[in-house]
This record gives C-alpha cells, structure tokens and sequence, in this order.
C-alpha cells in the first residue's frame, strides 16, 4: 500500500481537531494536536486518541490523565501551535479535573488513563471520561489537509428520531425479535404432482 494514496484517502474522512493535553515529565502543560479522536463507548465512557509513537506527547500519556480539547472554528492557531508551529499569541490554559485544559474550546473531555493499546507507527490511549464540558462555539473541521468550518446542514433529515436513533439507544431492554418465517417455495413450473399438466 502507497503510503501517500492512504494518506490521501485517510483525508477524505472529515475529522473535528482536538488537542491532547497532559503534563510534561517536568510538570509542564503539553499538547499534541490529534485528529485521530474517537468517542468509544457511554457505559462505560471511554474515548481513544492516536499519536505518532515518535511524538514527545506519548512519552508522557502512557499511565497518565489527560484531557481532549475539541478545538472551537476561530482556533487554528492554536491547532498549529501544538503541531509544531508557535502561535504569536499566548495559548490560555485552564486548570482541569485530570489534566491542564484549553481556555476557549467547543468541548472538552477530561479522561484518567484506561489502558494503551498498539496502533503501528501509532500508539492507542483509551482514556475514561470523568469529566465533560461543552460550550456553544461552532467546532473546527478537518478534510483533505484543510481547516473547514461546520457548514449548512446536508439534508433537512436529522438522526434523532430515526429508527437507528442513538441518543434513545439501538434497542430497550423490552425489546423482542421474532424470526421471520420461511415462506413456502413457489411450485416451478413442470413440477408437482400434475407435471405441468392441467
């Protein structure tokens, strides 16, 4: 597999930016900018994030609380500055329940460590929501090597209320299935007791 035709393909699956932030071995606030986040499971809460295995940020999550920072549309300077270019301004941090947070975010999950798994050239933080906090500010999109903001919806149809509505669940504890009965075959025709013949 071409490295760079996965990468592009990768691409094409729009992503929030979030920013991964612990403390340093020294103590320090550190981030990592990841689009790698997933949310995995309610019950019970669990997220997971992939970083490079080479990036300072895993040296420092493997055993220990952190917190993802899903970034608000008006801050891409803040994604560059935890991927490697300084912002000119200073970033705003914010005590947190597990970890240093981000001031001024359109979300924030607050995580203690739940286990880290093998990813490849990756490293898998399954991290246990403690804590959630969410702001009205319009998230930050990711797609084809691009910052992209929310945009009209694309259909008038919403999830919720669908049958395969998640914020109700898939299906209640009083939910029952029943085979569907085999129907008998059709008779061919040239077959039977008549041989075709009437």
């Amino acid at each position: 597999m071409d490295p760079k035709t996965l990468r592009t393909t990768f691409g094409r699956f729009a992503t929030g930016v979030t920013v991964v932030t612990c403390r340093s071995s020294d103590g320090e606030p550190h981030g990592a900018t990841v689009t790698a986040f997933m949310p995995v499971s309610l019950d019970p809460p669990l997220i997971t994030v992939a970083l490079t295995r080479t990036s300072r940020a895993c040296t420092y999550l493997n055993g220990a609380p952190f917190a993802v920072n899903v970034l608000a549309a008006d801050q891409i300077d803040v994604a560059m500055n935890f991927a490697g270019r300084p912002s000119a301004d200073p970033i705003r941090w914010a005590p947190g329940p597990t970890a240093p947070v981000l001031a001024g975010t359109a979300a924030t999950l607050s995580c203690r460590p739940h286990r880290t798994d093998d990813g490849g050239d990756h490293l898998l933080f399954l991290g246990e929501v403690v804590a959630a906090e969410t702001a009205t500010r319009s998230p930050l999109l990711f797609a084809d090597s691009a910052f992209v903001e929310v945009g009209r919806p694309a259909a008038d149809a919403v999830w919720a209320g669908s049958c395969d509505d998640p914020h109700s669940g898939w299906f209640d504890a009083t939910s029952e299935f029943t085979p569907i009965s085999a129907r008998p075959a059709a008779p061919v025709a040239g077959t039977g007791p008549h041989n075709g013949r009437p």
